[in-house]
């Protein structure tokens, strides 16, 4: 059985955290685009490092397919390669959150909101059924 949580925590601390991540989820938002592009330059490069060890190792390869397809005048080969994992090229990974756009906009006015009324209050803690609506921002 779970117990409750009883802190009281100040407004000006919750008002700075919040123009914090606030900052944070415009600056992700804006640098999105160009983490995009890196990613997918550096999974083009990997993708040409793959097809270059494909062709070096074809001596190797076990279970041809192919498939002429007349219409488009194309060639596919498929085959399979028994490799060691540690000679394979490592394929990069996403090392941002993919951020949509109806997503920023939802959090951007919650955030917004928050602040706006947390600014406007006397108080000096930030209730719990508040923080409970803001946590997830925090």
């Amino acid at each position: 059985m779970s117990r409750a949580i009883t802190v009281k925590v100040a407004t000006p601390k919750v008002i700075k955290a919040l123009e914090t991540r606030l900052a944070q989820l415009e600056k992700d938002y804006t640098s999105q685009e160009a983490n995009e592009a890196k990613y997918e330059k550096a999974r083009k490069a990997w993708q040409k490092e793959i097809s270059e060890y494909a062709v070096a190792n074809i001596k190797k390869a076990e279970n041809f397919r192919t498939n002429y397809r007349s219409w488009n005048k194309t060639l596919n080969i498929d085959y399979d390669l028994t490799v060691n994992e540690s000679d394979l090229p490592k394929e990069p990974e996403k090392d941002f959150e993919v951020i949509h756009q109806h997503s920023y906009r939802e959090m951007k006015e919650d955030i917004t909101n928050a602040l706006t009324i947390l600014r406007m209050t006397d108080e000096e803690t930030v209730n719990a059924s508040t923080m409970k609506q803001i946590a997830k921002y925090l």
